[in-house]
């Protein structure tokens, strides 16, 4: 059931990229056979660790159905060019990014976008309700605004910020981390987590699982 699920998934995806080449290309022109296969390819290769919707299963990964398809791109285009520059960018997406075009990008993103969400993990409610004031109040005594300011009430993203709700706990603490310690380049965010504690983090992690 599962094979049958990925392989519907990527004749979708195939025909989704399909469209968009098709919208890129010349009015007469279409993807090749080794086009289309080469799209049925990346969609497998994305689900080997992303889940063949978006929705991983290892919390190294993160869940990318529902995300929305600007920030998708975004993200695979800093890949690509290597702006994107944390540890974990370098091992696993440099390499896998390198050798998309426009057309698979976007695509891509599209097709995540459409996904649906991946359901929330409950956790400890003390830290649930930690993060929770975090990410909807700030800390005003410390200067730290709330992160729904960007990520939306109830952190489903907005325009260029990322959906966060039902993301990975442990994915959500190591991209924290890596963007305080600026391991990755992200000047704003920089800014509002640069004076949380570790502890402050993993509540604000735990809390955006849950949703």
């Amino acid at each position: 059931m599962h094979m049958k699920k990925a392989a519907i998934a990527m004749v979708m995806f195939a025909t989704l990229c399909q469209g968009t080449a098709m919208r890129v290309a010349d009015a007469d022109s279409g993807p090749t056979p080794a086009q289309a296969a080469s799209l049925k390819q990346t969609l497998y290769t994305c689900g080997v660790c992303h889940g063949s919707k978006g929705q991983s299963v290892s919390p190294t990964f993160p869940n990318l159905a529902a995300q929305s398809a600007a920030y998708v791109s975004l993200q695979l285009h800093a890949f690509k060019d290597q702006s994107r520059a944390d540890p974990d960018a370098q091992a696993y997406m440099w390499g896998m990014a390198a050798h998309l075009d426009d057309g698979q990008i976007e695509a891509l993103g599209q097709y995540f976008a459409g996904q649906p969400a991946a359901a929330g993990v409950p956790g400890d409610p003390a830290l649930v309700a930690a993060g929770k004031s975090i990410f909807t109040l700030g800390i005003p005594a410390r200067q730290i605004p709330p992160c729904a300011t960007c990520h939306g009430a109830r952190a489903e993203g907005i325009g260029p910020f990322p959906r966060l709700a039902g993301q990975h706990a442990p994915y959500l603490l190591k991209q924290l981390l890596v963007i305080q310690s600026v391991l990755r380049s992200a000047p704003v965010m920089h800014g509002v987590i640069k004076d949380l504690s570790r502890s402050q983090m993993n509540a604000v992690a735990t809390y955006l699982q849950s949703l």
